[in-house]
């Protein structure tokens, strides 16, 4: 694909974007998109097949995103606190985030359920598991952190933001909340 048609699928991807979280999933059509990105209907199906296709391909483009972000604000002298804690900012920022893609992407798992171990949920689910075990594993080697159990400390701060996402979108969730929240993570596991 010639740089031109990266751009193109790029920009198709970034307003396709604000169509879902406009919309949700389950209410988006192609033509929605076609029509937010003033381009032809050929001119869509050139790169996408369907609205399915554009969702899951966003959902991967922003992992990547988040994955670049995170990996850019580590040092080489960062301790499992400072990772952990640059961490937690992260979610609180996506927690706080009014322009979200949760609801669309609620909706197409809840319309789409697989117990399939291809679910892009789940597995975003479980690589966060194992990132934040390892972490936890670090801090202990170092002593910085305290925990008997790192995998299950690590599913709990998992089903913890998951939880908020859901609260944020759902009835609201407050900066204070979150806060107080992410410092109930941080307070279990560091060693005063």
């Amino acid at each position: 694909m010639g740089e031109k048609s990266v751009q193109k699928k790029k920009y198709i991807l970034d307003t396709a974007r604000k169509v879902f979280v406009e919309k949700g999933y389950k209410n988006v059509t192609m033509k929605d998109i076609v029509e937010a990105c003033e381009i032809s209907r050929g001119g869509l199906y050139l790169y996408f097949d369907s609205t399915e296709q554009i969702l899951l391909e966003i959902l991967q483009m922003e992992a990547e995103e988040t994955d670049d972000i995170f990996s850019e604000n580590i040092t080489e002298g960062d301790t499992a606190a400072d990772i952990l804690t640059l961490f937690l900012k992260e979610q609180k920022k996506e927690l706080l985030q009014k322009n979200t893609l949760t609801v669309a992407v609620y909706e197409y798992f809840f319309a789409n359920r697989s117990t399939d171990k291809n679910n892009m949920l789940r597995k975003q689910f479980e690589a966060g598991v194992r990132v934040l075990e390892k972490l936890i594993e670090m801090g202990i080697s170092s002593g910085e952190f305290y925990c008997e159990n790192p995998k299950g400390a690590a599913s709990n701060i998992m089903y913890v933001l998951e939880g908020m996402k859901i609260n944020a979108q759902t009835f609201g969730i407050s900066e204070k909340k979150v806060d107080e929240q992410l410092l109930y993570i941080m307070e279990g596991l560091i060693i005063d």
